[in-house]
């Protein structure tokens, strides 16, 4: 698994959290490019590496943007605004995976399962007791009461946007424990959070009953649900990896945004290097940057056409082909057969991409 990294190691790179909820931050405070630096103060990160949309940030970038974002705005009541900002489409792949599953249970197992892929420094556990489920948060950094209190309100918030989501109404049967102390702010919470709230609670929890966890959601798709899922599942094999090489951070980028879309200068841009050194770097790692997107493809091409009933057509524009022939081409060249005859034999035999 990852290791936490060190407060002071703002430059390290690696997979980590995606800058998106740090964007939606600016967007909360209205900030304009010209103020993004103030947001940004001891990062250590340009305005337009931030506004890159690979970009990932360590734990301590990411505490440090939200330090800063409490001083700029002035409101200690930030993180509930924070919190109704992230719907379950901010959160990629893993929001994908909960708001398509079949009940609000399955939808928090995701989220516990796949967190670390969208922030590496927070734990979500799950416990039932009796006919309850008892949903506990634990922070693996070294946190501030301010920041704790600011990050405990958007997390608790957006949990409860996807519960709403996947429900269809708020959520009045949840009990809420935070940690913190009751702050000045505290007549706010019944604007944000329905149910009972308590605070200087020895964790952080949300407790839910355990037949609402289980009400179907009406917006299920069991496709997209399976679909996001290998996707996920691929994102957090490669998260861990005890040493993340450069393919490695590579594949995590690709995995985090539509197939095929990633170019080499924004992947070179992320990773706080040039598009040169990236090439080096992965020619060390006996790779390359074609030969990291093929594997990532071929293995999303090959997954759409054994576990959906799509069409030849339908998968092609999943993956950003412009045209079918272009990604039969591109198949061909994968696997040495058409898409058609990989569907017809993926079920009889094992077939493997060329090198």
């Amino acid at each position: 698994m990852m290791t936490t990294q060190k407060t002071g190691d703002l430059q390290k790179p690696g997979p980590g959290i995606p800058s998106n909820y740090s964007r939606l931050i600016a967007r909360e405070l209205d900030l304009t490019a010209k103020q993004l630096p103030r947001l940004l103060l001891g990062t250590g990160l340009g305005v337009t590496q931030f506004l890159s949309e690979e970009s990932l940030l360590t734990a301590a970038q990411q505490v440090r943007i939200l330090r800063n974002a409490l001083d700029l705005s002035g409101q200690p009541e930030l993180g509930l605004w924070l919190g109704k900002r992230l719907t379950p489409a901010t959160h990629g792949a893993m929001g994908f995976v909960a708001y398509s599953s079949p009940d609000f249970l399955t939808a928090l197992q995701a989220i516990h399962t796949f967190l670390p892929t969208r922030a590496s420094f927070i734990q979500l556990h799950l416990r039932q007791v009796n006919e309850r489920l008892e949903c506990i948060l634990d922070y693996q950094e070294s946190l501030d009461d301010d920041i704790q209190r600011c990050l405990s309100d958007a997390m608790v918030k957006a949990l409860f946007e996807f519960g709403e989501f996947i429900i269809g109404r708020p959520l009045h049967e949840a009990e809420i424990c935070f940690a913190h102390p009751e702050p000045p702010y505290q007549a706010m919470y019944a604007d944000f959070l329905p149910g009972q709230i308590r605070f200087d609670c020895d964790q952080l929890k949300l407790t839910l009953p355990m037949s609402l966890c289980r009400e179907p959601n009406a917006s299920a798709n069991h496709e997209n649900y399976r679909l996001a899922l290998q996707q996920c599942e691929s994102m957090l094999a490669q998260l861990q990896s005890d040493k993340p090489s450069y393919q490695t951070q590579l594949k995590m980028m690709m995995l985090s945004r539509p197939p095929g879309t990633l170019s080499e200068d924004e992947a070179a841009a992320s990773l706080f290097m040039s598009k040169r050194t990236l090439a080096r770097k992965l020619k060390q790692e006996r790779s390359g940057f074609r030969k990291v997107r093929d594997e990532i493809l071929s293995q999303q091409a090959a997954t759409y056409l054994r576990d959906s009933q799509l069409s030849i057509e339908a998968i092609a524009a999943l993956m950003n082909y412009h045209d079918s022939a272009n990604f039969r081409r591109a198949f061909k060249r994968w696997f040495d057969q058409s898409p058609e005859q990989f569907r017809q034999n993926v079920r009889s035999q094992t077939v493997h991409p060329h090198d």
